[in-house]
């Protein structure tokens, strides 16, 4: 029989389900918004960069709150916490799609951020406090359907809603959704998480918002100002500063806000670092792919969200059954395996020309994501089931958090490196006029040589991932 913290019992099944569609819900929104960037400068009469803001904003607000997840789920019953972290992305939901302006559209992105930031890292939290080490690759295969999927799926949901309907249907569609699981949610949500009374260090809480939401914001900076500019430079040094003292606070604290002692446990660490890198692999890739399919095969936003399909398909699918397989076998050959599929299945982009196979793009990037979900939840499990219970909530927060920063480290650095290298190999401009057919095949080239650099970076995560992955031991790891 399943029981709660208060030792009643509940049903297990629909509280996962409501754990799952709600979190699917509020994860999509990371990247739903990708591909109606130029609708939405149309709409509102407004730059990239002012637009840009709909994802810096809320990947910031995403960072700052990840962290406080940690303090929250052991000071706030699970119940309310979820049901008050669904109301917030609820609310931010609905202000965004009546939105008349850019800046409540904004601050509507914004409060669904906040929402986010703590249902993601409780989803996983919940799921390795209601199964035990031996079930969690399972469980945590479940959360990779919603944690991997949700993210991948969004721009060719995005596409298809814009072409047949209008932006405000991309929040529109999810509110009756979310609604629904906050109603059945006062039913079936249980507190799950043994709470008890501790007061938040404010300083800490100051310090972790200003240096990951300072980091997060100059990275995201870096696709149009530059890494030269002194707004990118000045906010990463302010974050890395910040987060220097966080850091420190945090270590000579006796009750620290967010327990970064976690790092001592050594599969932790090796753990966090490969679903980190492999979240990069993720985010810089699916950031750079859809420009290609755009500018250089002149494909639309739909189209080019659906090459990506069945790659978002196969994450899906995948993930339960690597889960499974972990449960068995152990992560070492899972995920070393998985890193090698993500190399075989990144280094044909590096050599990608202006009229490749679409097939073959797809079937590049569906082994991509194959290789994605063998290493994204079995390595996550493998990492928290090394830790004690009283340590999880603290292992998800901090892991979300990292996978979070790195995620917009690998945009900034796909992205500047594209544009970088595409300028620097750019024909002189003299040359359009005198021969306007070699200026435009120089200029292919040089566009090409931009997404071949970046796609290289993206090999080299691969790579270095699976490097990491050696560290991995034989044992799925416990908390005995």
């Amino acid at each position: 029989m399943n029981v709660d913290a208060n030792g009643k019992s509940y049903n297990k099944t629909m509280l996962i389900i409501l754990l799952l569609v709600g979190t699917f819900c509020t994860i999509l929104n990371q990247t739903i918004l990708s591909t109606a960037f130029p609708t939405l400068m149309k709409a509102f009469d407004i730059n990239t960069s002012t637009v840009q803001w709909l994802t810096s904003g809320f990947m910031m607000v995403n960072g700052i709150a990840i962290p406080v997840s940690a303090w929250l789920s052991s000071r706030v019953n699970t119940k309310w916490l979820y049901l008050g972290a669904m109301i917030v992305f609820e609310i931010g939901t609905i202000v965004s799609f009546f939105a008349s302006n850019f800046g409540i559209l904004l601050a509507g992105r914004l409060i669904q951020a906040a929402g986010v930031g703590v249902t993601m890292p409780l989803l996983q939290t919940i799921m390795l406090s209601i199964f035990p080490p031996e079930k969690r690759g399972a469980a945590m295969g479940l959360s990779g359907v919603v944690i991997g999927l949700a993210p991948a799926i969004g721009p060719t949901l995005s596409g298809w809603i814009l072409i047949n309907f209008t932006w405000r249907d991309l929040f529109g569609m999810i509110i009756p959704i979310v609604a629904l699981v906050i109603l059945l949610g006062f039913k079936f949500m249980r507190p799950i998480l043994p709470t008890k009374k501790s007061k938040i260090d404010v300083l800490s809480l100051i310090l972790s918002t200003i240096g990951f939401g300072s980091a997060l914001y100059g990275f995201s900076e870096v696709g149009t100002a530059g890494w030269g500019s002194t707004t990118v430079i000045s906010t990463l040094i302010v974050g890395a500063i910040f987060i220097a003292l966080f850091v420190w606070r945090q270590l000579v604290m006796t009750n620290p806000f967010l327990n970064i002692r976690v790092f001592k446990n050594v599969r932790f660490t090796v753990a966090t670092a490969m679903s980190s890198i492999t979240m990069m692999a993720l985010v810089g890739f699916e950031m750079v792919l859809p420009l290609y399919l755009q500018i250089i095969r002149g494909m639309n936003a739909f189209h080019s969200g659906l090459t990506l399909l069945l790659g978002a398909l196969m994450m899906g699918i995948v993930s339960p059954f690597a889960g499974q397989i972990f449960d068995k076998y152990g992560a070492k050959k899972l995920v070393t395996t998985g890193f090698l599929l993500l190399i075989i299945g990144t280094i044909p982009f590096t050599f990608l020309t202006e009229d490749a196979s679409v097939t073959y793009i797809v079937l590049l990037y569906a082994v991509r994501t194959f290789g994605m979900a063998m290493v994204m939840m079995p390595a996550t499990t493998y990492g928290m089931n090394a830790l004690s219970t009283d340590m999880i909530n603290h292992g998800t927060a901090v892991n979300n958090t990292v996978r979070q920063v790195g995620s917009a480290i690998a945009t900034a650095v796909l992205v500047s490196i594209l544009s970088n290298v595409t300028t620097s190999n750019m024909p002189s401009t003299h040359l359009k006029t005198l021969d306007p057919v070699a200026y435009g095949h120089s200029a292919l080239s040089a566009t090409l040589s931009g997404y071949h650099a970046a796609f290289w970076v993206a090999a080299i995560f691969t790579i270095l991932g699976l490097i990491v992955s050696f560290a991995v031991s034989d044992k799925k790891g416990g908390n005995k």
